[in-house]
């Protein structure tokens, strides 16, 4: 089941499992920010959760899961920044800021989420695609003039943002950069992607 659970109040959970699953999710977050990824397990969320071990590994597969799970719902429920002002630069790089700002929110997590999500547990793996097509789908959106006629984003500028981004976040998990570095190192790489855009 663990791999259907946070799509499930779309697929049948009734009131009292979606309770469980917020319960879990609540519990897994606090315990992050206070034991860190290392030192907590699904037992110890379970416990501060009130539900029995059994019962959490019923939602969920692995602490990996959970923290991308976490990092997915605290991406999804963030305040998105509006993309349909200034220009594609200015739109870029208000883009990249939000991001970034979502993310220095929560440290724990971030930290958490980048080992979690090299992982090969299933469940990761369809929150990672996920979470991958929210960063694609806030580029291309940056990337789109809005109201204006205008034609596909080019997917090589795409491309080489989603993974420059993606390699950016990667180094802040390995502590090389600071995540509240990210916004300001990408400006440039913005301005290279974009020279011939005018």
């Amino acid at each position: 089941m663990s791999g259907q659970v946070y799509e499930a109040p779309r697929r049948g959970l009734n009131p009292r499992q979606i309770e469980t699953v917020e319960k879990l999710m609540a519990a897994g977050l606090v315990e992050l920010r206070e034991t860190g990824r290392d030192a907590m397990t699904i037992r110890t969320v379970a416990q501060r959760a009130g539900v029995s071990p059994a019962t959490a590994y019923t939602y969920l597969s692995s602490k990996n899961h959970l923290f991308a799970e976490l990092f997915w719902r605290h991406l999804a429920t963030g305040g998105e920044e509006p993309v349909g002002a200034g220009d594609v630069r200015e739109r870029l790089n208000a883009t990249i800021e939000g991001l970034t700002a979502r993310i220095v929110e929560e440290p724990a997590l971030a930290a958490a989420v980048t080992p979690a999500l090299l992982g090969t547990d299933p469940d990761v793996e369809r929150l990672r695609l996920r979470i991958g097509g929210e960063f694609v789908r806030r580029f291309e959106a940056a990337l789109q003039e809005q109201g204006a006629e205008q034609g596909p984003v080019d997917p090589a500028v795409l491309d080489a943002l989603v993974l420059t981004w993606s390699g950016a976040l990667l180094q802040a998990g390995m502590g090389v950069i600071g995540y509240d570095d990210i916004a300001e190192r990408l400006a440039s790489v913005v301005d290279v992607l974009l020279r011939d855009q005018g």
